[in-house]
């Protein structure tokens, strides 16, 4: 078929002495021409890592404070019998950990009980793998047993899957054992039965779904990750808005404390946390275990462009004023870490594996660099005027020393 011209006569009569021998004009629109390209990176995927985006949600990571580091460090756990928290653990940056010492009776039990993100979705049939870091700090061995359970049941035996681990030894270790599940739950909770004749100490209880995204160890939801993949993202953009700020510089994300090993990744209180009165969101930490290796992998496995987001020294605007740089904004003439940090994440991203930061991310398991081209520098700033803080702009003069120094280090 013929592509037709689609003919819009304009009549052009601005009041009542317009000549009615006025030009007349005509727009052509062609509606099966090709017109300007529209750049892959002008549409994709912005994530926050607020309302369970992350923990809870596309981390598949099962078991809510499973380092026992939230304020409350029994936040997300009930107990019974002798449990006690103790603090110097392997893990220099997450040091807490729970010791199960025996109950002092024949019928009484030591336990502690996970009670997950909204509790613990499960399917029939499907396969979780436990681990934990475990000891036993008097020596000898110790069993410790692993249930998922259904509280809310009728029967006789809430487990509705079950298995056991054998610990050896006064070093800590890492133990890994699989629990299929008998029955689908959307709300299970996770038991941890401490041995009857022996202390055992537990660090890092976790609990993630066999069946991940890609099949990592410490990987995505496997459905959320393939929702996000049909998308067809052109770019990624993380961690985020707001949490990359923070209501002041303690709570503002630090992308490197979400690299290494992440057992020692250190949590971050969720910059929503008690903000409100009207609203208080309990337990809403950040584990970290979605880091930034992560996200460019996720990001690799799309197929689209990393943008990273970095804090430029400026926490929250609206909730602080300019002038309060004490806590929580940064001088501009003290933005050198600042600016380091953002140096030394395109190092982790593209640079060698001679490299500080290079190495870092081979030893994470990838070698080659991500290719990082994009860079996020601060969230939803701004300059202020007179009336707001003084004649010196707030944003664009802390964006031109990042900019300054990224384009000398990195051309």
């Amino acid at each position: 078929m013929k592509t037709k011209n689609i003919l819009v006569t304009m009549a052009v009569g601005a009041s009542m002495a317009i000549s009615a021998q006025a030009a007349e004009n005509n727009l052509v629109i062609q509606t099966k021409k090709v017109g300007a390209p529209i750049a892959d990176t002008q549409y994709g995927i912005f994530f926050e890592d607020i309302n369970y985006a992350a923990d809870g949600g596309l981390y598949a990571e099962m078991v809510m404070n499973r380092s026992f580091e939230f304020s409350n460090p029994l936040a997300g756990w009930e107990v019974s019998g002798k449990v006690t928290v103790l603090n110097d653990g392997p893990f220099d940056r997450n040091p807490h950990y729970v010791r199960l010492a025996p109950a002092g009776h024949a019928h009484k039990h030591t336990m502690i009980e996970n009670t997950g993100f909204f509790g613990i979705g499960v399917k029939k049939g499907a396969e979780y793998r436990f681990s934990v870091w475990a000891r036993c700090p008097e020596g000898g061995k110790a069993k410790i047993w692993v249930d998922l359970v259904d509280n809310a049941t009728m029967g006789e035996d809430q487990k509705i899957g079950n298995a056991g681990i054998d610990v050896e030894g006064k070093e800590w270790k890492k133990y890994t054992v699989t629990v299929k599940a008998d029955e689908t739950h959307e709300a299970a909770h996770l038991r941890v039965w401490g041995d009857h004749g022996n202390t055992i100490d537990l660090e890092h209880v976790s609990l993630f779904p066999k069946d991940t995204w890609k099949g990592r160890e410490n990987g995505m939801r496997k459905d959320l990750a393939q929702a996000l993949n049909d998308l067809k993202p052109g770019v990624f953009r993380f961690p985020g808005g707001c949490i990359v700020e923070g209501t002041d510089l303690e709570s503002r994300y630090q992308w490197k404390n979400s690299v290494g090993p992440v057992e020692n990744r250190p949590i971050n209180e969720n910059r929503w946390h008690y903000t409100f009165t009207h609203r208080y969101y309990p337990n809403y930490y950040q584990s970290y275990g979605l880091g930034f290796f992560e996200y460019f992998q996720l990001c690799e496995d799309f197929g689209c462009e990393p943008l990273p987001v970095i804090s430029c020294g400026l926490s929250c605007q609206f909730q602080n004023e300019i002038s309060d740089e004490k806590n929580c904004h940064v001088a501009i003439e003290d933005l050198g870490p600042y600016i380091q940090d953002a140096l030394d994440l395109v190092e982790f991203a593209n640079g060698s594996v001679d490299t500080k930061w290079g190495k870092v991310r081979a030893e994470m398991g990838h070698p080659e660099p991500f290719n990082l081209k994009y860079l996020g520098v601060g969230n939803e700033q701004w300059d202020y005027d007179d009336a707001h803080g003084g004649e010196n702009p707030a944003f664009t003069a802390r964006l031109k020393k990042f900019n300054d120094a990224l384009r000398k280090a990195w051309p």
